[in-house]
């Protein structure tokens, strides 16, 4: 789901747990984005957001990034770190980008649509056009998707990224930088 507050310490600490531990992370992405709006501010979100992509973008440790469902903004763009081993797979159903089109077009076509006669209309009109040119392969291209998977082949990948990923791993003790 979106990510909380309460979701980005939960991600600081066990991406920071992993870094300690040298163990890749297998990252399973469904993540809309960040929660917004008054309760989402009071409770720091964007604050604590900082901090989980600092943590993510901070560590070494191989990761291994599968899209489910939604990926979207930058909570959903955070996983990937050219730094380090990374791994980006997406199964059929993900999708992913900078914003989702619900939502978006509204934004994106605000004077279009308030200009037009017939508002809903002109929405519909934008909609159509704009899922005409949705493309998994598109927007896998765009993202750095490694691979658009079968679901069924979800194992035997990461058991491909586990033999991959474990020369990779490094001992001895490791520092983190300040975070925000």
């Amino acid at each position: 789901g979106c990510w909380t507050a309460a979701t980005c310490k939960k991600v600081t600490k066990f991406v920071d747990l992993a870094e300690t531990f040298h163990l890749p992370v297998v990252y399973l992405v469904d993540c809309p984005g960040f929660h917004i709006g008054l309760e989402a501010e009071q409770n720091g979100t964007i604050k604590e957001g900082v901090r989980a992509m600092t943590a993510m973008w901070q560590t070494t440790t191989p990761w291994c990034a599968i899209i489910l469902r939604n990926c979207f903004g930058v909570a959903g763009a955070a996983h990937k770190n050219g730094g380090r081993y990374c791994t980006r797979y997406a199964w059929p159903s993900g999708r992913w980008g900078s914003l989702p089109l619900e939502g978006g077009i509204e934004a994106a076509y605000r004077a279009d649509i308030d200009a037009a006669d017939d508002p809903r209309a002109k929405l519909e009109e934008i909609e159509q056009r704009l899922n005409k040119l949705r493309s998994p392969f598109r927007s896998a291209e765009t993202f750095w998707i490694e691979e658009i998977i079968d679901p069924r082949d979800t194992r035997s990948l990461l058991c491909d990224f586990a033999n991959t990923s474990a020369p990779l791993r490094e001992a001895g003790p490791r520092s983190f930088s300040m975070r925000p």
